[in-house]
């Protein structure tokens, strides 16, 4: 498989992966609001500087969002950046996608319930997203939607749920029935970088993935916008 390296920062957890010749490695920090004096750093202990294809660099994988602002543009202007110089496709991989897989990938979710993957928006609202599991990757059931907790609205016919990220700290103010649903909650995890690869991996091999022009991050909501690297300037 492709080699790719992986940037995830939309979350409390600033982590970065290389996956390369069958093996990964990965620096993982849970570090709120320091995720861009520790980026680049982190990066330079996977691999040193320079153009990333002469290191054998395939791709580059990123989570596109839904989660911090700051946190996605940083990872989007990072991923841009690196793609202009070393002219690497990009592939954008959901943050509740990639933390769903960490929860497979950790045991905490069995593979047969369906995951609530969440992300607290901090304004009174989550991100969220239903994922049902085929062959041990996530697979979209519904979302992404950014609501209050108690407009969280469960799939039919499902019995059994885990729930998995920050915004299942709001549990007490989900609905009745969902909560009735709850096999698990886990609220400290986060999503990790090496769990971008797999999932980028499926996108190259349907060549869908983006230029270096194209990365923008995911808001979901839609009165946020990005900048391209050229419109931007310094933060006000």
């Amino acid at each position: 498989m492709k080699a790719i390296l992986a940037i995830e920062t939309a979350t409390d957890a600033c982590s970065v992966a290389l996956y390369q010749g069958g093996e990964f490695r990965q620096c993982h920090e849970v570090l709120p609001r320091q995720h861009s004096q520790r980026l680049f750093p982190m990066l330079s202990e996977l691999l040193p500087p320079g153009n990333l294809r002469d290191q054998g660099i395939e791709a580059l994988a990123y989570g596109c969002g839904p989660g911090s602002f700051t946190g996605l543009r940083i990872a989007a202007s990072a991923v841009q950046g690196l793609a202009y110089a070393s002219d690497l496709p990009v592939v954008p991989v959901s943050t509740l996608s990639c933390q769903a897989a960490t929860a497979l990938r950790q045991g905490l979710t069995d593979g047969r319930r369906t995951v609530l993957s969440t992300v607290d928006a901090r304004i009174n609202e989550i991100y969220w997203a239903f994922f049902s599991c085929d062959s041990g990757a996530p697979v979209l059931r519904a979302g992404p939607f950014a609501t209050p907790p108690e407009q969280v609205l469960l799939p039919d016919k499902l019995e059994s749920i885990d729930i998995v990220g920050s915004g299942a700290r709001y549990l007490d103010r989900f609905p009745g029935a969902l909560r009735d649903s709850v096999a698990e909650a886990h609220p400290d995890l986060l999503p990790e970088a090496r769990d971008l690869v797999p999932l980028a991996h499926s996108s190259l091999a349907a060549e869908d993935w983006q230029t270096a022009l194209e990365v923008r991050p995911v808001y979901v909501r839609d009165e946020i916008s990005w900048k391209k690297l050229g419109e931007q300037g310094r933060p006000q």
